[in-house]
């Protein structure tokens, strides 16, 4: 049985099937699907494709990143996950705990990191995975940074394989992110490079092979409280593409792919259909992909 449960604003990567799909718990009765269209979803000031609209008034309070990017989760939990009359049960993702509580909602979570799947232990919520819940209706996340075409960087936090990998069995990826991360080109504000998740022998002639083929830099990532380098929950290597111009990233994301010993990148291509952007004056505002 699922119970309702906090949710955690910070780190976590929580992502979950909805009750009543395919590959997901039975709810109420069971057999019954709870989509993400219709009467389900209503998203308040939705922008045309490729445009930017500002949702809510601005809060006078809101000024530091963080506050805004828990804002943007804010309005786009509140737009995504619904409640139907039918009693049916939704999921909550990067949302506050109250959003739970309060509405009474159940459950059931599928974790990207090691980080996230404690954070699903320690607040008491259903821990699953992709072998019981092979489909996942919605997931949640931030990113690094978005182009102005919903390009993303992600990765700086060294999970970008497994996030990449439920985010893509989703039926629908949203990113929150605030407002440095907003671009019109990939680099113009994340100056860390993209990461590339690697097989620890290959790192070397990974990196080689990247420099070699696309220019810039490449960084095996070194931890910061322990010698050595950042090990992934996979137990990979890290390393870091410091880029020197733009390019066309569904290319190069195909092509780094092909390296030998390459896992991924943190490149999410043609992924993310909104993205939330929680700005300085308080205010949210929602880009779509364009068509």
């Amino acid at each position: 049985m699922q119970r309702p449960g906090p949710f955690s604003t910070l780190y976590g990567r929580v992502l979950a099937p909805l009750p009543g799909r395919a590959g997901g718990a039975a709810s109420g009765g069971g057999g019954n699907t709870w989509g993400l269209q219709g009467s389900h979803v209503q998203l308040q000031g939705r922008a045309q494709s490729g445009a930017s609209n500002s949702l809510y008034p601005a809060r006078s309070t809101m000024s530091k990143a963080e506050e805004a990017k828990k804002l943007a989760g804010h309005v786009a939990v509140k737009n995504h996950v619904k409640v139907s009359s039918s009693g049916r049960e939704g999921f909550v993702v990067h949302a506050r705990t109250e959003k739970v509580t309060k509405e009474n909602l159940k459950v059931v979570c599928i974790p990207s990191s090691f980080q996230a799947r404690q954070l699903i232990l320690q607040y008491g919520l259903t821990l699953s995975d992709l072998d019981r819940h092979p489909q996942i209706d919605l997931a949640i996340d931030g990113a690094d940074e978005v182009d102005a075409d919903l390009n993303l960087i992600k990765g700086g936090g060294g999970c970008l394989t497994q996030e990449k990998i439920v985010a893509g069995y989703a039926s629908q990826f949203i990113v929150i992110a605030d407002f440095r991360k907003n671009s019109k080109n990939l680099g113009d504000h994340w100056h860390k490079g993209i990461p590339l998740e690697v097989i620890p022998m290959a790192y070397v002639p990974v990196s080689r092979a990247v420099t070699r083929k696309f220019g810039g830099e490449v960084e095996l990532r070194m931890a910061v409280n322990k010698a050595g380098p950042v090990v992934t929950d996979n137990g990979n290597f890290i390393l870091d593409w410091k880029f020197d111009q733009v390019h066309e990233w569904k290319e190069v994301n195909t092509a780094i792919k092909m390296i030998p010993g390459v896992v991924d990148t943190g490149l999410f291509i043609n992924m993310a259909e909104r993205v939330y952007f929680g700005m300085q004056d308080g205010s949210v505002h929602l880009r779509e992909r364009p068509c």
